[in-house]
């Protein structure tokens, strides 16, 4: 029997022992997860699958190095959520294990959408999407909306035709290309049913939920720490209310929507600042973001955006926000 705490340890033939901890460390994935784990707050679910793909490909690696054969693991993944809850980052970091376990040649990551992929008439779609192939082959390739690809209403819609070219290079292409497909969840489930082809070829489904009124709080800082700012006790207090009343009004974008209000609140501070009766400024003034800065918003009028530079400046009424 194993003991609780033991290293696993796989037997050769020849009874030699291998530590998968110390294959861990030789392919350096521990730092990729490390840097996943600073980068997003929260997200337990997505780390957990993540990790799990991971210990699954260095168990595969190390099967191929003592003969023991198997067919590749299929590592094409669809990742739903809502927009802002940290899928390109993740698909990033994905791309940066699997290149370091030798799944794919490069570490890149290609990030499209439909317009990058599908023409605009006869004879267009098949060379833009061999193209993107072409340029995302040896790493992963990110399709993000990918429901917009499938538009049955429209008899003369091109994004089947892609599809089609999608579905042979995931099938015949798989140990040199990664597809994540990303989007809303209730859209790619309509999706996936739409195309069982597609849903056949994806093995690795994750959810990336909405992130708390805390947890974006903690996002909130490790933003403005990158930028040399901070918010005072006050303006936390003031920016966890603004999220929690922003949360309930459209378009809300988890992160994103926070990394938009902070923008925001950063021009109300250089404004205060330089309207200051005060001649001269210190380092910690420059630094500080104020509650005033926060509780300037327009969303703290009830139902009200601030579309002049705030929440949604760069969102039409009823457009989809693009994933990040």
């Amino acid at each position: 029997m194993t003991e609780e705490n033991e290293t696993p340890k796989i037997i050769l033939p020849d009874d030699t022992p291998v530590d998968l901890q110390k294959e861990l460390r030789l392919s350096n994935v521990q730092e990729v997860l490390d840097e996943l784990d600073k980068e997003l707050i929260g997200l337990k679910p997505v780390k957990t699958r993540i990790r799990e793909t991971a210990a699954l490909l260095l168990v595969d690696r190390v099967r191929n190095k003592m003969n023991l054969t198997a067919a590749s693991p299929t590592l094409h993944m669809s990742f739903t959520g809502n927009p802002g809850t940290g899928k390109t980052t993740v698909a990033l970091r994905m791309a940066e294990i699997l290149h370091r376990l030798e799944y794919v040649r490069t570490g890149q990551l290609v990030t499209v959408t439909r317009d990058d992929l599908v023409g605009q008439y006869i004879g267009h779609t098949a060379p833009k999407t061999k193209e993107v192939i072409k340029k995302a082959m040896g790493g992963v390739l990110f399709i993000d909306e990918a429901y917009y690809l499938y538009k049955p209403e429209n008899e003369r819609d091109y994004g089947a035709e892609s599809i089609e070219i999608l579905l042979q290079v995931m099938e015949n292409n798989r140990d040199d290309l990664v597809v994540v497909l990303a989007g809303y969840k209730d859209k790619m489930d309509t999706f996936f049913h739409s195309n069982p082809g597609m849903r056949s070829r994806v093995a690795h489904h994750i959810d990336f939920p909405d992130y708390s009124p805390d947890e974006l709080l903690m996002i909130a800082k490790l933003m403005l720490a990158d930028q040399n700012y901070r918010l005072s006790d006050d303006a936390a207090e003031a920016l966890l209310e603004y999220t929690k009343r922003r949360m309930k009004m459209i378009h809300f974008a988890n992160a994103r929507s926070i990394r938009n209000a902070l923008d925001r609140a950063r021009l109300r501070q250089a404004n205060r600042l330089f309207n200051s009766t005060s001649k001269s400024v210190k380092k910690i003034d420059l630094m500080t973001i104020e509650a005033e800065d926060i509780l300037a918003s327009r969303v703290f009028e009830e139902g009200t955006l601030d579309m002049d530079g705030d929440e949604g400046a760069d969102i039409k009424p009823q457009e989809p926000i693009v994933d990040s």
